[in-house]
């Protein structure tokens, strides 16, 4: 069985831990029967451990009950960028291996239910833990919504920027969220009512800057090149700004050549709303063609 889902971005400013956007970057697993476990990876698809203690073992042997499976993983999602690849990776494990709710899973692994209803739903979501389980629902998003993404060449660990925020936060600082919330939601859902306000933040993104100062510059190059508004991908370090869809490749080409001067590398992409999600197939020739992921970082 072969599985592809698509990146996700996350939080998008005022939705912390709740909403996301499935986006045109992907990663596919292809799952077959092993007398062992192992993994060949292609792309962004290796992290460095095996056996065992690969991520794809372990949702093996809570899939199945055993880990006798070869995975082949490929991959455009560059790891800890604030893309959602973690997610991704179980989602498209899970859904591989046959499990009856990938979904479920990905959140049991991941902890990050908006990140993983983006990849498995597509489109834009809201996700949250009720209970035992996570529930998602797609939201109402406008067409013409696109983005460009300014991706770091170098990681972010979510754990790292999860370690700086405050255990509590002010009324004030609640409220002003609330308020940008609502102005996000709309604005998603009609692109004439996005404005620049949309993607502010006092829960996450401020504390955030002092793991990664190039922040600020990088939000304000994306609004000079055009985009609406911009913001934090996730834990980051990747940055994004949204625009119209054919404005993107305007604004991507503008923010390069403001990033070209810089001593530090970045990738910048111009990407569209995936509102497939997870998409299967039992072959390439039945299915889709095996994922390019030579021409990337």
């Amino acid at each position: 069985m072969i599985a592809r889902v698509p990146a996700s971005t996350a939080n998008i400013g005022p939705g912390f831990d709740t909403l996301a956007l499935a986006v045109s970057l992907y990663l596919e697993v292809e799952s077959e029967p092993s007398t062992s476990f192992q993994v060949t990876a292609h792309g962004y698809g290796h992290n460095g451990q095996v056996g065992q203690d690969h991520l794809g073992a372990r949702v093996a042997e809570y899939v199945l009950g055993h880990s006798n499976v070869h995975l082949t993983v490929r991959s455009q999602i560059p790891l800890g960028r604030g893309l959602g690849s973690s997610a991704a990776f179980v989602a498209a494990c899970a859904a591989a291996l046959e499990a009856e709710d990938p979904f479920q899973v990905a959140c049991h692994f991941d902890g990050h239910p908006e990140n993983a209803a983006a990849s498995v739903f597509g489109g834009f979501v809201t996700a949250t833990r009720i209970g035992d389980g996570f529930i998602s629902t797609n939201l109402l998003l406008d067409p013409e919504v696109a983005l460009v993404a300014v991706i770091p060449d170098r990681e972010l660990a979510t754990k790292s920027a999860r370690g700086v925020l405050p255990d509590n936060i002010p009324f004030t600082d609640a409220s002003f969220n609330l308020g940008r919330f609502g102005l996000l939601v709309a604005g998603f859902a009609d692109i004439d009512h996005l404005r620049r306000e949309a993607t502010e933040d006092r829960l996450h993104q401020d504390y955030r800057k002092a793991l990664f100062p190039e922040s600020s510059f990088l939000i304000e190059a994306l609004i000079a090149s055009g985009s609406i508004c911009a913001c934090w991908s996730g834990a980051g370090p990747t940055m994004v700004g949204f625009c119209r869809k054919d404005d993107r490749e305007a604004v991507a080409l503008k923010a390069n050549t403001l990033l070209s001067s810089k001593e530090s590398g970045y990738s910048v992409k111009a990407l569209e709303v995936d509102n497939r999600g997870l998409v299967t197939s039992m072959s390439y020739r039945s299915g889709f063609e095996p994922l390019e992921v030579a021409s990337l970082l």
